[in-house]
């Protein structure tokens, strides 16, 4: 049984555990689960609504506007002064330098036969009492003009009130290791069992989320509750598990919270051109967030891979386990993406030792589908790049021959087969045209006879296109994209399930098959996504270096994934990668942009202009000299000329309201420091975060 309550799942999904702050118990140094008493305290650990990418695990929420707030030299020293004062007129008038005005109140209230009793006791409170009202009286007035108030509530207060949250853990007023959803449906004898394995540490961060899902598939009536019921009396929080079988990943690099669905990449630097309310909290991603889809450029070096694509990547592997969500990660071999064990099914492209292969048509029967996926990955970087033209005669020359090929053998020609037929072999042709013949299909015996007919006309696309398949038709891929039937090929219509995949494409030697391969898999993902039946499954493409891929016809289909319930998420190091024409397209198309550190003045002026103005208060100071014109004046001047070295001046400060840019070029290339990046967000629900100053080693 999946997470969603059925037997056939492929995958599932994970949410990232979010880091605590000071009020609330510390972060468990290993993955929630591993006892029941560090479960339940990131279960029952405070998560509020907060604005986006903000990490919620724990998030203290702040003003929107930063108080205007003194100095702290001197708000300290101003209180100091002012109980110094203080001290002084309370000494002055004990000692009778002020003379005994003060004691006239006294004098009128106080009834003589009180201040003649001879009683110590009432003497000493009498009068002793009348004393410390005056002091009580001096120390307000001296405290209002010193600023106790705000010394108090700026370093006494905080530390008090931490210590009492530290004492008195927050739980919620609904337990949710109680599961309360499941008793209010009926589903009692279900809640005992889960809460019970919650508090013997049975259950894990990932079991949760997986069950939770798996409730919410009983909730939508896709899935009856006695089944559900059955499997959690049966397994506990073992029930509905991933087909893999698996719980956990073998390892993890980054803080996830699989309550909120995010994963922390870093730390909001607490600087002045990052808002307020997001200085010093943890950035928090998830898929509300990868929905819209991510773009981070930056220069080799600069942590793309270690420090956000890595994060992201295990991120939506947790996601799969859980059942929401399927991930396809691609990269060169040996980039770090992640140990083998912790995917599903890992496509090592031009490595013998490879178990599964890629179907090179994206398991679709439709020769007319093929060819457009096909064509897109052969010639689409070649395609005229403005975002209106498109591969459409390619398309046209493959469909000729995919049609007839697959209606004579009943499956689509391999890369040596294909190569042929591209390069107007007469045999391959021949071969085919007396298949067809045999067959009765004049449609396509015409399809075959257009193709013939245009071979070697100027303007035919056909010797490039072959070409192109030439780079795959190489010893090293000789046992790759095999279309017999003898392999296993991988293909992208499995993201219809929640399994986790990671291709990797050739190390060195090929890079321009890479680049092709690379450009197939996007053009897969988009054209799979799209026909999805399950969509609440969220479905993410990892593609670590985007070099190459960026076509008009890929950047459309980028905009097109936002309402499949699915992302992106590509790397380049620089955006002359991407034709001039489409770099604004890109930079549209991606909801979250990211320039990391070192970028150069001319991807930074991109990321200033889609980032556009806003109106600031600008200040400007004018030192205006003085002059003086008595004789008295200009004497006084004399002597403070002598004493500074500077003419007397007066101070002109001018606020007026001015439009700047975000962050221009020469900030982004410049003023960003190492592993920091600048990184703006927009989620699925049309919510927008400025761009922010992040570390993304916090």
């Amino acid at each position: 049984m999946d997470s969603d309550g059925t037997q056939d799942a492929r995958g599932t999904h994970a949410t990232p555990v979010p880091r605590s702050r000071s009020a609330v118990p510390p972060m468990p140094s290993r993955p929630p689960g591993v006892d029941g008493s560090a479960f339940l305290t990131w279960l029952r650990a405070p998560r509020p609504e907060a604005a986006p990418g903000v990490w919620r695990f724990g998030h203290v929420p702040r003003p929107d506007e930063e108080p205007e707030q003194i100095p702290t030299r001197q708000l300290l020293s101003g209180a100091l002064i002012a109980f110094l004062v203080g001290w002084l007129i309370w000494s002055l008038l004990s000692n009778g330098y002020l003379g005994g005005w003060w004691f006239v109140p006294f004098d009128l209230i106080v009834p003589d036969a009180w201040r003649g009793s001879d009683s110590k006791v009432g003497n000493l409170l009498l009068y002793d009492g009348y004393d410390l009202i005056v002091i009580l009286l001096i120390m307000m007035a001296v405290g209002k003009l010193g600023r106790w108030g705000e010394v108090w509530r700026r370093f006494v207060a905080p530390r008090l009130t931490r210590r009492e949250r530290q004492q008195e853990p927050t739980v919620p007023p609904e337990d949710p290791a109680s599961w309360p959803a499941l008793r209010a449906a009926g589903a009692a004898d279900a809640a005992e069992r889960l809460a019970s394995d919650a508090r013997s540490g049975l259950m894990r961060d990932v079991d949760y989320a997986r069950i939770v899902r798996a409730w919410q598939g009983v909730r939508s009536g896709r899935h009856d509750l006695p089944t559900f019921n059955g499997a959690v009396l049966k397994d506990g929080a073992a029930a509905c598990l991933h087909p893999s079988g698996e719980r956990d990943l073998p390892a993890r690099v980054a803080r996830h919270d699989l309550v909120s669905g995010q994963v922390r990449l870093g730390t909001t630097a607490d600087d002045p051109r990052n808002p307020y309310a997001y200085r010093g909290t943890g950035l928090g991603l998830g898929p509300d967030l990868l929905g819209t889809s991510l773009l981070a450029v930056g220069p080799a070096g600069s942590g793309k891979t270690g420090t956000v694509v890595r994060p992201l990547a295990e991120s939506l592997c947790l996601h799969a386990l859980a059942g929401r969500a399927s991930v396809v990660v691609v990269g060169a071999a040996g980039t770090g993406l992640g140990p083998a064990d912790a995917f599903d099914v890992v496509v090592r492209i031009g490595n013998p030792e490879s178990v599964y292969d890629l179907d090179l048509y994206g398991g679709t029967s439709d020769p007319d589908e093929a060819a457009a996926v096909l064509a897109e990955a052969l010639v689409g970087d070649l395609a005229d790049p403005h975002p209106g033209s498109d591969s459409r005669r390619s398309t046209t020359v493959l469909a000729q021959l995919l049609g007839p090929f697959r209606a004579v053998h009943d499956r689509f020609p391999s890369v040596p087969e294909l190569r042929q037929l591209l390069d107007g072999s007469p045999g391959a042709l021949g071969a085919l045209r007396t298949g067809l013949q045999g067959a009765g299909q004049e449609s396509l015996l015409r399809e075959l006879d257009a193709r013939e007919r245009q071979l070697g006309h100027p303007g035919d696309v056909a010797a490039v296109l072959a070409d192109r398949v030439a780079l795959l038709d190489r010893p090293a891929f000789a046992g790759f994209f095999d279309t017999s039937g003898q392999s296993r090929p991988f293909t992208l219509k499995a993201l219809d399930h929640p399994v986790r995949v990671r291709i990797d494409l050739p190390a060195r030697g090929h890079a321009e098959a890479s680049r092709m391969l690379a450009r197939l898999v996007l053009a897969q993902f988009t054209a799979s996504v799209a026909v999805r039946e399950d969509r609440s499954l969220f479905a993410c493409l990892v593609l670590d270096d985007a070099t190459g891929v960026v076509t008009p016809e890929a950047v459309r289909g980028i905009q097109r994934l936002r309402s499949g319930n699915a992302g992106a998420v590509l790397t380049l190091r620089t955006l002359d990668d991407v034709p001039r024409p489409l770099r604004g397209p890109l930079l549209g198309s991606a909801g979250c942009r990211m320039a990391l550190a070192g970028v150069t003045p001319w991807d930074g002026q991109d990321f200033a202009e889609v980032w556009g103005k806003e109106w600031t208060e600008a200040r400007d100071v004018t030192d205006r000299q003085i002059i003086a014109e008595t004789p008295a004046g200009k004497a006084l001047h004399a002597v403070r000329r002598v004493i500074t070295g500077k003419a007397p001046t007066a101070r002109a400060v001018t606020v007026r309201q001015v439009e700047r840019e975000r962050w221009s070029a020469s900030e982004l290339a410049h003023g960003v420091p190492p592993g920091h990046a600048v990184l703006s967000l927009t989620s699925v629900q049309g919510e927008h975060a400025p761009p922010l100053l992040v570390d993304l080693r916090g």
